[in-house]
């Protein structure tokens, strides 16, 4: 079988399906971030936070792995951190940064998903080939030298060096590998579902942010637990963590209109676009602002009913890393949808947040209440640009009501106040200055291109 080579002599038969936590239809998944977990608010999770935190150690940097953890890890293990590096965007550190083995077990989960999605991004595959590969991908973790040598994207090289990563799923513990399996397969599945159909309606909106981004906050929840860092009910909850997701994904969609229907890809929901233009495209011309508008301040509003879920999923993590791992990309979102408001650059060139405010949001989203503060600001900020004409006004004001009303609880509520060691406040303050790093060298690299990855 051409482009793929396998130990076994007979015919390997081609897979289909690939990650991406962006949403991505008609051929094309979205981009989406790979920390996604969203949850749907409820007062226990809230109520929950009174719970002291369990303590990590910080004796990593948060960039890179330390030198001892290196030397003690296989060849083979390196290797995929390497991949990681180059392929995770911002989020490489973050995941350096977990506690333990779910470090690993989470590395891992990436770059499965990272093959998965460049599968599913790879226009060049054609559409019979690609579905099978999508619908059938999770069986190639247990194919000791499948791997994949057609593809044309940038991040081909983890499809080509696929043995070295499936090499490691089957070194993990049992729980992660049954987890990152299922994920993997039932992602796949969704992908090839809307490869070749476009998200009509808002119901499918959320069933493809489900599939590309849902799945992965559902996947890293499960994972938490099953490291034991996290209590059981953090991976029980699916209903959040997949709404986690679902706030991630929209962030992105709804900020990438321009790039993306430029592209001939299609994510904003037919549903909403129709009601105020006859083709998705016809926002970028200048004379259908105010109707591009009203669509996009539609879908932020959309996505802030997720926001509250965060709240609630956040409020019930223990573990520092895990907690800082969910809560950056979190706080990233909300200052981007802030951002994004009845914006008329989203419809004419790049959204994005300033790389020192990109740096400070990761700075200060180490405990609760900052994440709230951090919420509150900016939901603010969007309150202060809804306009007394918009169509959905009501539903944005009732919202942001809501978000405002779950973001400044007694802090009372919140007693596990964290008092921050030096070295993890050094740590943290490295982190943002690779990150700063990171966010120049990307800026440049893209033309300043934003990205949420």
């Amino acid at each position: 079988m051409a482009g793929a080579c396998c130990k076994c002599s007979g015919s390997l038969s081609v897979f289909r399906r690939s990650l991406s936590v962006a949403p991505r239809c008609c051929g094309s998944a979205p981009r989406s971030p790979f920390l996604q977990q969203g949850w749907r608010l409820g007062e226990r999770g809230l109520q929950e936070a009174a719970r002291p935190r369990r303590p990590v150690g910080f004796y990593r940097q948060t960039a890179f792995l330390c030198l001892s953890c290196q030397e003690s890890m296989t060849e083979s293990l390196r290797t995929c951190y390497v991949h990681l590096n180059q392929t995770s965007r911002s989020f490489a550190a973050v995941i350096q940064a977990l506690d333990g083995e779910l470090r690993h077990a989470v590395c891992i989960f990436y770059l499965v998903l990272r093959a998965l999605d460049t599968v599913e991004d790879d226009m060049t595959i054609p559409l019979d080939k690609k579905v099978p590969m999508l619908n059938d991908f999770h069986t190639y973790l247990f194919e000791e030298e499948w791997c994949f040598t057609e593809s044309q994207e940038k991040d081909r090289q983890v499809l080509e060096d696929f043995p070295t990563i499936s090499l490691e799923f089957r070194n993990l513990a049992q729980e992660y590998r049954d987890v990152i399996s299922d994920i993997c397969h039932r992602m796949g599945v969704g992908m090839a579902e809307f490869l070749e159909k476009k998200v009509a309606s808002m119901n499918e909106w959320d069933q493809y942010c489900h599939y590309v981004a849902g799945l992965v906050g559902i996947g890293l929840s499960k994972l938490f637990s099953a490291s034991q860092l996290e209590d059981p009910e953090v991976g029980q909850d699916t209903e959040l963590a997949n709404s986690m997701g679902l706030f991630l994904q929209k962030t992105n969609i709804i900020r990438d209109y321009l790039e993306d229907t430029q592209q001939g890809r299609t994510f904003w929901p037919q549903e909403a676009w129709s009601q105020f233009a006859s083709q998705l495209e016809d926002f970028a011309h200048p004379e259908k602002l105010e109707s591009a508008l009203s669509c996009l301040n539609l879908l932020v509003t959309d996505a802030l009913h997720h926001v509250p879920d965060v709240i609630a999923y956040l409020s019930r993590l223990r573990n520092q890393s895990v907690f800082n791992f969910c809560a950056i990309p979190q706080v990233m979102a909300i200052a981007t949808l802030s951002r994004c408001y009845n914006n008329p650059m989203v419809f004419q060139g790049v959204v994005k947040i300033r790389k020192g405010q990109a740096v400070t949001l990761m700075m200060e989203a180490t405990n609760m209440i900052a994440v709230q503060t951090i919420i509150t600001q900016y939901s603010q900020e969007i309150l202060q640009k809804v306009s007394l004409t918009d169509l959905s006004r009501d539903k944005t004001l009732h919202i942001l009501a809501e978000i405002q009303e779950k973001s400044t609880l007694p802090r009372s509520s919140f007693s596990r106040t964290h008092h921050l060691s030096p070295m993890y406040l050094s740590a943290a303050m490295l982190l943002a200055a690779l990150s700063w790093q990171y966010l120049s060298t990307t800026a440049a690299h893209s033309q300043g291109t934003g990205d949420m990855q």
